[in-house]
């Protein structure tokens, strides 16, 4: 846990411990969090570390040449959530190491394929934990 210090765009910081971030200083209202839901332009992790904060879950996927399959079955999965009520984002991420990513409060977890249940499993165990410093935050 690198802390949930309040900053302001512009501001240094301690590095990350993770890629993507899982937990530390972090941009504060009204420049974060971002609203639920999914996106085609990478945010910043100060910006998606305050969605986390909330309790929210980060999916994240890079795809240097394009994934369009993969997008659509993360979306697949994304929407279904956002349905039902949960604080789930979805963003690409370069240079992490692995074509997926999941990210919670201070939880990571990255694979290379397309995998429904070990995504929902991650989102069932984290997203509005109590792991989480503001999780009944929207």
């Amino acid at each position: 846990d690198q802390g949930r210090d309040h900053i302001l765009p512009g501001e240094t910081h301690v590095p990350y411990e993770s890629s993507p971030a899982t937990s530390g200083p972090h941009y504060t209202h009204p420049y974060a969090p971002a609203p639920w839901g999914i996106y085609d332009l990478a945010l910043p992790d100060e910006v998606v570390v305050h969605n986390l904060e909330h309790g929210g879950i980060g999916i994240y996927y890079d795809c240097p040449d394009g994934c369009p399959d993969l997008v659509d079955e993360l979306e697949s999965v994304v929407n279904d959530a956002l349905i039902d009520g949960l604080k789930i984002i979805m963003l690409p991420y370069s240079n992490v190491g692995s074509t997926i990513s999941l990210a919670a409060w201070n939880f990571i977890d990255k694979f290379e394929h397309f995998n429904q249940d070990r995504i929902e499993l991650f989102i069932n165990a984290h997203e509005s934990s109590p792991n989480a410093p503001e999780y009944m935050a929207r």
